[in-house]
């Protein structure tokens, strides 16, 4: 489906006297438009192809992003098409947050209010586990002809090593995807955008998820944990750096799927070379080795 045919069918802009649509940059995904209806800015997502092998179930999707509205935590839907990957969002304004920005304390801690109403929010449809999306990503990549790594046997030894050090975890919903790209901050409160992912899971992933894409050190880590939990107990920076690690082999591993299915001259192969590399330098720190079986 185009952006037109979406604009033609949105009930709320039947008999718009202006509509002006701009393409949004930055989807690696998706294809996003901002679209002006009358004055009013929106946001229309076009899904892009075979998202389902990456484990994007886009009912789940819409069902998550209006809980996160109604949360107050991201946009307004404004319209939806699940079967066609469409949904259509108000924009919210504001400033796309880096990785550098996601570490500043004053911006961490709205960012940690964000994902707090999250994980306190009501059940939302599906349930997440890295170590179950990493295990789908390798068959659906050996499919697809990309050439795994040599040491990726050695890897997976390695995350369920994590999984037994992580024990069991709490089922709350978690968002999965907390790229600092995810996060506007208008200067009051953080939105997080974006809920493909998201599904019931454990929220020491999403705090894991967090620290690797802001790419925290110990004392960005500990800030974390005390925002989130009122204190950083040394069990609790054990266990997010499980998940750090976690998070790390889930985007590797998601990169290689990107390889073997996206159409973008983007080098997705190097992008799961960096996160593998980065899974394997930080499994090896001390603090971290020390706390697997």
């Amino acid at each position: 489906m185009t952006v037109e045919e979406v604009v033609a069918r949105v009930p709320a802009w039947r008999g718009a006297r202006e509509v002006r649509v701009t393409p949004l940059e930055g989807g690696i995904t998706n294809e996003n438009h901002r679209v002006e209806v009358d004055g009013r800015l929106f946001v229309v997502r076009l899904g892009g192809r075979d998202t389902a092998l990456l484990g994007i179930d886009r009912p789940r999707e819409c069902a998550a992003a209006e809980v996160a509205a109604r949360l107050g935590v991201g946009p307004e839907v404004v319209w939806a098409l699940p079967e066609d990957a469409v949904l259509v969002t108000r924009f919210v304004p504001g400033r796309t947050l880096t990785a550098e920005d996601v570490r500043r304390p004053e911006v961490l801690a709205r960012v940690v209010a964000a994902l707090q109403r999250v994980h306190a929010g009501p059940p939302i449809p599906g349930t997440f586990s890295a170590f179950r999306t990493v295990a789908a990503y390798r068959e659906v990549a050996a499919a697809r002809g990309v050439v795994l790594p040599a040491a990726l046997d050695e890897w997976f030894a390695l995350a369920r090593r994590i999984e037994a050090a992580r024990g069991p975890a709490p089922a709350v919903p978690c968002h999965n995807d907390l790229l600092a790209a995810n996060f506007i901050d208008d200067g009051e409160r953080v939105w997080i955008l974006d809920w493909e992912y998201a599904a019931m899971g454990d929220p020491c992933f999403d705090l894991g998820n967090l620290a690797a894409n802001g790419e925290f050190g110990p004392a960005e880590e500990r800030a974390l944990l005390e925002r989130y939990a009122g204190r950083a107990t040394d069990e609790a920076l054990a266990r997010l750096r499980l998940m750090r690690l976690a998070s790390d082999l889930r985007e590797a591993m998601w990169g290689l799927v990107q390889a073997g299915i996206s159409r973008l001259e983007i080098d997705f192969a190097g992008y799961a070379a960096r996160h593998f590399a980065r899974f394997a330098t930080r499994a090896a720190a001390p603090e971290v080795s020390g706390r697997l079986p």
